[in-house]
């Protein structure tokens, strides 16, 4: 009989056999004691609320609930609490479950079978993912973390730019409003309100972690830390289905999740799924979300790529969660409209990248051993490794920002430790990226023995496979790839193949791939590769295809690969930038040096090549035209720079550290700006562009200033175009600029509209500096409407721009509403009385300005008043500035008054006033019952000593000032007396200034006898004081007893040689003070040479100033010799 033939009765005898034995194992089911136990969690997580109605209906008239059991399970609130008391009032009554099993089996079948069939699925898919990651020994070693960051979207950046150079303009730093977020809330909702997302997009540069963290969120959901409520986690790399032409969604599920009945659960509506898609870079085919024509037959098979666009589109598997994992390049292909969250890998910080030295070289060894010769003779201590690893680091900063990147900072650490611990002179540490990559490709190179391997022979395999793959952008090969191009698999241990490739296991089967350690490994071989056959090539190598356009020479090569970096298609992600940076690296002196040998390269050759790139790249820089700087043109400075080429980059630095670019950004030099503004130390805490730029240059730089943070550009003279670009900065989404410094500019009421406009929008701008501008009241409206808005700014300085009590009042509307601005700067701008009193009305209502400067002004008594009122109410203010405001003793009556019980104010600045006797004893009244304020300001008022006294008299019971500031105010001696009495039971003040004040040495000989006994007083000013010699001898004295104070301030007295000698003899003794002014003091030769000698004996003063006394500039050089052999590190004004 044929074997296709059937028995006529077999089919129906198999279907009885079949029929029986369903029986058999349902009747066994039913047998089973701990069926209830077992499956309550699943009987919770799957019985909907109709459902528990119709079966506690049917087991009551079945007598296995009664009546009081039955209103137990309705009184419960939550179904998951009523499921739960159903299961333990049936496991008396129906141990086994029969009875239950039998109703839900016969009316409701579909939530039977999920219930008794979930877990026979999801256990065994579980154990397999488990054991597959047990196999991956690179999740295994990898250190994850366990959070990505929350933003908005991809930005502009990342769509356009390689990897790489997005780092590098982001300063290694993460998106600004990224907001961390767990594995375990990555597919959660977020609020009480909000819904959890569909389509969750993770974007990172290569080597981010974006695997490892997929690996990580398995583990966990397989090992029940996570997500409980998910019945399947599938992860499926990207680069698995690109040996399918086409799927459908039911056989791709079966590849993934192969198990009998995983249809019943992934079609279930009340089952989670999560589909994990990783790599989207990785499809053969790009992915097309607008012309894939949609489908929801998932039997239908169509080819990969429309199949993924149709289940993000949700035609496919609506139901089900995605995670996709992407670089940003290609995310953002993914429709906006379809994803509802975007996360983002975020990068080292540098604390971890410390951490990671530290554990890189501590904990593993190193794969790239010396050999026994190099290792064995000297010892390494890991700490000191690390340590000189990271200050290595530091110190070059184009390094340091891409070890932000967690596989480039392997490669990195790897190459710096073996090579600090080769401790070689004849190869010192690489600078460049293209020598560490020399130094982590080729590691014997820099050992004992360089010749001791070759390297041609891997470059025309390993290097012709990384140059056309990289053309292709393809980033995964299969074994018969490699052996396409002459790569040996398995790979032999000590090889370059071992050495930089890696292999990827498949989540689906026993199937594995290959890549590079890091994509920039594949481009830095990739050049190389280039750079080698463009020596003697003939024809266009971008094209691997032998037929193409004759191409003779170096120079007619490099030239091509500058064109192909530069060209819109290659550039529209920067594809080319870091191969062509790689190329130009290769030419530089320290790289031929390495590999100029071993590849045969002569040293004439490498010269010519040197200077072939140079100029070519020059003249690309310098010939770049457009209205703006462009990311390709900052990629050629780099190329300049990795060529070690670097003069006219020293140059323009140079000019940006004096501030002197005025009139020189034009052509290239704001490009090489461009490049410095990302890795220029100058540029690290503030970048600096006051005086050099009028409107061109600015529209040039714009693009490349978004990403600066602390931006001063004063002195500008910008004008309404320059405004308007300045708005248009602000306004863009990809701002970081946080501090803004515009002063004096000349700005006008129409320059600052484009500014206001920003603000409305920016999201960054932290602080805001518009002084010596010219605003007026018209532009300060303006302003202030913004600023009700604007919910970022918190420091707005407005010196000097004359907005007068119309400005003032705009900007009391705006203390109503702000919940944000906690310092305003309002000096010298003409506000008087009216405008003050709007501002101090607005005071008593708003809870977060704690700094505001209304110094010199015109507020008088009446505007003073009027803000005492508003500090018996405000106690959020902290410092308050009336300097130069004609404030007499009726003010300060009523700011004494607040004073006695206000809670907030620490700082009180009433410099330059009016204030007499009368008012100086209401603020003694004051600071007797005041606990909060720690710093008085009073110099130039009219005290005298009567006003001092009573003052003095308040400090010996206050304990909270700790700076006094009472210069010029025409005390004498016995103010000076008081003082120094409060000072022997005052153990609060720090700072006391009593410059300028008629003391005399009975004054100072009082204030010295205080400072033997006091023991928190650090700084004292006593310039002009009119001591001589006895009073210095007094402080001379004091000092060899006194151990807190470290500064003093004897300016414009007369102490003379013999003062100069005693603090001589105090010197030798003290070793608190660092810094002592002993300028115009009549010290002569003689007095110099008597403090100098003293220095041989005390190290500890950092400050002298010796400047005015006469003793001439051979003098003067004798002295500061002497005093620097004696305490070199010492500062010497002579």
């Amino acid at each position: 009989m044929a074997r296709h033939d059937h028995i006529p009765w077999e089919e129906y005898c198999y279907l009885d056999l079949k029929s029986n034995a369903q029986k058999q194992e349902t009747s066994k089911r039913m047998e089973d004691p701990g069926w209830l136990r077992r499956h309550q969690a699943l009987l919770q997580r799957f019985l909907s609320t109709s459902i528990l109605v119709n079966v506690v209906h049917h087991m009551r008239k079945a007598d296995l609930l009664n009546t009081r059991e039955v209103g137990h399970i309705q009184e419960m609130g939550a179904l998951k609490d009523k499921v739960h008391l159903l299961v333990e009032f049936l496991s008396v009554t129906d141990p086994h479950g029969a009875a239950l099993q039998t109703y839900l089996q016969s009316s409701h079948l579909t939530e039977y079978n999920l219930i008794t069939i979930h877990d026979s699925v999801v256990r065994p898919h579980k154990d397999a993912l488990l054991q597959r990651l047990k196999e991956d020994q690179t999740f295994a070693q990898a250190g994850v973390g366990s959070a990505f960051l929350l933003i908005e979207c991809v930005s502009d950046l990342q769509q356009r730019e390689h990897d790489l150079v997005q780092v590098s303009v982001n300063r290694g730093a993460g998106p600004l409003h990224g907001r961390a977020l767990g594995l375990d809330k990555l597919i959660v909702p977020l609020t009480r309100v909000s819904t959890a997302p569909r389509v969750t997009l993770t974007v990172g540069v290569a080597g981010s972690g974006k695997t490892r963290m997929v690996h990580r969120f398995v583990q966990l959901w397989s090992s029940g830390h996570i997500y409980p409520e998910l019945s399947l986690a599938i992860p499926i790399a990207c680069w698995e289905l690109s040996s399918f032409d086409r799927l459908s969604v039911e056989r791709l599920l079966r590849l993934f999740v192969p198990y009998d009945n995983v249809d019943v659960i992934i079609f279930n509506e009340s089952c989670k799924i999560l589909l994990i898609l990783d790599g989207l870079e990785e499809f053969r085919q790009s992915l097309d979300f607008a012309d894939a024509p949609p489908t929801s037959d998932p039997r239908r098979e169509i080819p990969v790529s429309d199949l993924i666009a149709n289940i993000v589109r949700g035609n496919l598997l609506p139901q089900a969660t995605l995670w996709l994992l992407s670089r940003p390049g290609i995310g953002a292909k993914v429709p906006a409209g379809l994803v509802d969250r975007v996360t983002e890998a975020p990068p080292l910080s540098r604390t971890q990248i410390k951490n990671y030295i530290n554990h890189c070289i501590t904990n593993t060894l190193d794969v790239y051993t010396l050999s026994q010769e190099s290792s064995s003779s000297q010892t390494y201590i890991p700490e000191d490794v690390s340590s000189q690893v990271w200050t290595y680091l530091n110190s070059q900063k184009p390094l340091l920002i891409l070890t932000s990147v967690p596989a480039v900072c392997h490669i990195i650490v790897t190459t710096l430790s073996r090579l600090i611990k080769l401790d070689s002179d004849s190869t010192p540490l690489p600078r460049t990226l293209t020598e560490v990559y020399a130094h982590y490709c080729w590691p014997h190179l820099s050992g004992s023995d360089p010749a001791s391997g070759g390297i041609r022979k891997p470059l025309s395999s390993l290097g012709r496979l990384a140059f056309y793959s990289l053309l292709r952008r393809r980033y995964t090969f299969s074994e018969n790839e490699l052996r396409t191009y002459g790569v040996d698999v398995p790979l032999q241990v000590g090889t370059l193949g071992h050495r930089i490739l890696q292999r990827k296991q498949s989540w689906l089967y026993d199937s594995v791939v290959w890549q590079f350690t890091h994509t920039s490994v594949q481009e830095f071989l990739g050049a190389l590769f280039y750079y080698v056959s463009s020596r003697r090539g003939m024809f266009d190598l971008f094209s691997e295809s032998s037929v193409s356009w004759p191409r003779i020479g170096f120079h007619s090569h490099y030239r091509a690969a500058l064109q192909k970096t530069n060209q819109s298609d290659a550039a529209a992600q920067g594809n080319l930038d870091l191969f062509m940076r790689f190329l130009s690296g290769l030419l530089s002196p320290a790289v031929t040096a390495l590999l100029g040998g071993p590849l045969g390269v002569s040293r004439e050759e490498q010269v010519t090549q040197r200077t072939t790139a140079t100029n070519l790249l020059q003249n690309t820089v310098t010939g770049t035209g457009g209205d703006a700087v462009s990311m390709r043109s900052v990629t050629m400075v780099t190329c300049l720079a990795e060529l070690q080429q670097g003069e006219w980059l020293r140059s323009v630095e140079e000019d940006l550290i004096n501030c002197g670019l005025r009139g020189k950004l034009k052509g290239g030099v704001c490009s090489v700006l461009a490049y410095l503004l990302q890795v220029s130390d100058a540029c690290t805490e503030e970048t600096q562009l006051s005086n050099c730029l009028d409107s061109s240059s600015l529209k040039r730089l714009l693009p490349q200033l978004l990403y600066c943070s602390n931006l001063r550009m004063e002195n500008n003279e910008f004008k309404e175009g320059a405004m308007e670009l300045l708005g248009s900065l602000l306004s863009a989404k990809e701002c970081h600029i946080q501090m803004l410094s515009l002063a004096d500019n000349s700005i006008s009421s129409k320059g600052v509209n484009p500014l206001s406009r920003a603000l409305l929008v920016n999201r960054t701008l932290t602080a805001l500096d518009l002084r010596g501008n010219n605003i007026g009241a018209k532009g300060a409206k303006t302003l202030s409407e913004a600023l009700k808005m604007n919910q970022v700014l918190v420091s707005v300085n407005l010196q000097s721009n004359h907005i007068e009590d119309d400005g003032a009042r705009a900007l009391a509307e705006v203390l109503q509403s702000n919940r944000k601005l906690t310092t305003l700067n309002l000096q010298k701008n003409g506000i008087g009385p009216e405008g003050v009193k709007r501002i101090a009305d607005a005071l008593t209502k708003n809870q977060t300005l704690q700094d505001l400067n209304v110094s010199g002004n015109r507020l008088g008594d009446l505007g003073t008043v009027a803000l005492a009122q508003a500090l018996m109410v405000n106690h959020v203010l902290h410092t308050l500035s009336l300097q130069s405001n004609s404030v007499s003793d009726r003010g300060i009556r009523a700011l004494s008054h607040a004073l006695q019980s206000n809670r907030g104010l620490s700082c009180l600045n009433l410099r330059e006033n009016s204030i007499g006797v009368s008012g100086a004893k209401d603020i003694a009244k004051a600071l007797k019952v005041n606990t909060c304020l720690r710093e008085l300001d009073l110099t130039a008022n009219l005290l005298h000593d009567e006003g001092v006294t009573a003052i003095a008299e308040a400090m010996r019971v206050n304990r909270a000032i700790t700076s006094l500031h009472l210069q010029w105010n025409f005390m004498k001696a016995g103010a000076a007396k008081a003082l120094a009495q409060s000072l022997m039971s005052n153990t609060c003040i720090q700072l006391l200034d009593l410059q300028e004040n008629a003391l005399g040495d009975n004054g100072v000989i009082a204030l010295a006898c205080a400072l033997k006994s006091n023991s928190s007083l650090g700084v004292l000013y006593l310039q002009g004081v009119s001591a001589s010699k006895t009073g210095a001898v007094a402080l001379a004295n004091a000092l060899v007893v006194n151990e807190t104070l470290h500064t003093l301030d004897l300016r414009g007295n007369s102490i003379g040689m013999e003062g100069a000698k005693a603090f001589s003899s105090s010197l030798k003794n003290n070793r608190g003070l660092r810094s002592l002014n002993l300028q115009e003091n009549s010290l002569g030769m003689d007095g110099a040479i008597f403090i100098a000698t003293a220095l041989r004996g005390n190290h500890q003063l950092t400050y002298i100033n010796l400047q005015g006394n006469g003793i001439g500039e051979s003098g003067a050089k004798v002295v500061s010799d002497a005093i620097k052999a004696g305490a070199p590190d010492c500062v010497v004004d002579i």
